[in-house]
């Protein structure tokens, strides 16, 4: 395999509320590095990195492109952001959004990401320690972030989609937090 353009992707999603804290982990991340790896970040209505490249938005088949090359996956805990990441051969780090933040409307992104990672699908991370160790162990040995590329669609993801929302919050989901899901599934 040839030499990625970027060695680290980044995606915060395309979701309107604004995820500012994963750019400053990524921003700090890369600071500490004398020479630091090459780094994209699409970070929709977020703000740009300073220390990386910065897209707003880019094609869905290109980030897969993206994914497939790039040694390190670093996304938001949103269904999407995960799954394209492991149709894409990748067990991500992810970072859920947090609604006390602002930075979602509920708490979907944790209980997904929780329940990703328990299935082995995705690695969490809710501390910037915890990303910076997880995304320099990677960066060691790339290897150990790759995996068999998962298919979009199909029943097994459908349950554990299915299987998170059941465990989200012991009261009933908000109609916008099912609207949002099915606009993830449906565009499969």
């Amino acid at each position: 395999m040839n030499s990625p353009e970027y060695r680290i992707i980044v995606s915060l999603g395309t979701d309107y509320h604004r995820f500012d804290r994963l750019v400053h982990w990524i921003d700090h991340w890369l600071g500490l590095f004398a020479e630091p790896p090459s780094c994209l970040v699409q970070h929709g209505s977020s703000i740009a990195p300073q220390l990386a490249k910065g897209i707003d938005r880019m094609p869905r088949s290109e980030l897969l492109d993206l994914y497939r090359d790039a040694d390190l996956v670093v996304v938001q805990g949103g269904p999407g952001s995960i799954l394209d990441a492991r149709e894409a051969g990748h067990i991500p780090v992810a970072v859920p959004r947090l609604p006390q933040l602002d930075e979602v409307v509920d708490a979907h992104q944790l209980a997904f990401t929780k329940a990703m990672q328990e299935r082995g699908e995705a690695v969490m991370a809710t501390r910037l320690e915890e990303l910076i160790l997880l995304g320099e162990a990677v960066l060691r040995s790339p290897g150990q972030a790759r995996t068999v590329p998962r298919p979009p669609g199909g029943a097994e993801a459908a349950g554990v989609l299915g299987r998170a929302v059941t465990d989200l919050v012991s009261t009933p989901p908000q109609r916008h937090t099912l609207r949002r899901l099915r606009q993830v599934w449906l565009r499969r």
